[in-house]
């Protein structure tokens, strides 16, 4: 792969890998910020990252031959970006951005895994803006039948059995010819899902996969295909090393990518990540009090709705406040005051809850990627 054309980065971010550039800031500093700074947004790459033109950068849309019970149909259109600028209703959505392998260097220390060891600042709450998938597929000729689809699911296929595709062929990657993924045509359509141009009201840099962009809000990021150049609906998912042999959450017993090599096709594509909380930074106010912030994050759309910590892992759980909650796809900002003894030093736990009833767990199962951790929150003060 040919890095001499890659782009400056943010240097408050920690550097995880250099050629691809993987990077995350410390979690104690995107707390700070209920919108995450263009600095402080973490930078997963699977390969180069280079800057292509704002306006003439090409989106090729194929609507594959959809047949089914009904009459078979295809189409294709080109668009630019300067086209899904100018041509579509602009429309913004608050959403978390979250890498899979966040948290995956604790994951690491139950066995060893595969990947970059993330810590917990793989993670950011984003305004983003641009023109909705389902306008542009509607323009491009896919069926108003298929149109009445849209649903915020969260799950890897819907009723309808189509699939949307997001193809990056701009620049090489680690393991394939090109980035590729899929969602279903249901959550394609939903009204929050975006082919986004700007991100906290400015332009989409290269590193936030400028021009364009798929914003799938809800999902890992590994859905979100930076530097889009194709489209694609068809009746398969993603044939892509990304989508087909990564980002899965094999059973424990797969500990090594020999074993896994027979197992991809058994196990579905991620699409929503689980409810997690971190414990981002703790400080002493006094010699009897501590101060502690994190964030926490619902799976999908549930929000969430209580935190709570402990100094005795689990036996006298307090509650802490929510100080910042935007719309349902954003993460959930919080804060703890907690009363110590003089001198004392410990171990902070913390769990979520999210208005479907489900409560963190305090631990995780193993897996051989690293990705989805997701017990109890803990740090040491």
């Amino acid at each position: 792969m040919d890095f001499s054309q890659e782009v400056p980065h943010s240097d408050l971010l920690i550097i995880r890998g250099h050629q691809p550039f993987n990077a995350e800031p410390k979690a104690s500093a995107l707390v700070q910020f209920p919108i995450t700074p263009e600095e402080l947004v973490y930078c997963r790459n699977h390969g180069p990252v280079q800057e292509y033109d704002w306006d003439d950068f090409e989106v090729k849309i194929r609507i594959r031959d959809l047949k089914g019970d009904g009459p078979s149909f295809a189409a294709e259109r080109i668009v630019t970006a300067k086209d899904v600028r100018e041509q579509f209703e602009r429309v913004e959505v608050e959403a978390a951005l979250q890498c899979a392998g966040n948290r995956r260097k604790e994951m690491s220390t139950l066995k060893p895994v595969v990947g970059v060891l993330w810590d917990d600042g793989v993670i950011a709450n984003c305004k983003w803006a641009g023109a909705r998938l389902r306008d542009v597929l509607a323009a491009a000729g896919l069926p108003g039948s298929l149109l009445d689809q849209a649903s915020d699911l969260e799950t890897t296929t819907g009723p309808s059995g189509l699939y949307v595709r997001f193809n990056s062929s701009v620049t090489p990657t680690e393991n394939d010819a090109y980035y590729g993924a899929s969602i279903s045509l249901e959550k394609a359509l939903s009204n929050d899902a975006l082919l986004a141009y700007e991100m906290n009201d400015a332009p989409l840099s290269p590193d936030r996969g400028g021009p364009l962009r798929a914003v799938v809000p809800g999902y890992l990021g590994a859905r979100w295909v930076k530097w889009v150049d194709e489209i694609e609906i068809c009746r398969e998912e993603s044939p892509n090393y990304y989508q087909a042999r990564d980002y899965k959450v094999l059973p424990p017993e797969i500990e090594n990518k020999e074993q896994a090599k027979d197992a991809w096709t058994k196990y579905p594509s991620m699409t929503t990540l689980p409810l997690n909380s971190v414990v981002a930074s703790i400080t002493r106010r006094s010699p009897t009090e501590i101060f502690v912030k994190g964030y926490a994050i619902g799976r999908g759309s549930a929000r969430v709705t209580k935190i709570e910590v402990t100094l005795n892992e689990g036996t006298a759980w307090m509650p802490a406040k929510i100080t910042y909650q935007g719309g349902k796809w954003s993460w959930t900002l919080w804060s703890a005051s907690v009363a110590v003894e003089e001198g004392m030093h410990g171990t902070m736990h913390i769990r979520a809850s999210d208005e479907k009833g489900n409560v963190q767990q305090q631990t995780c199962p193993w897996n051989m990627r690293g990705v989805a951790y997701c017990p109890w929150g803990v740090k040491t003060f």
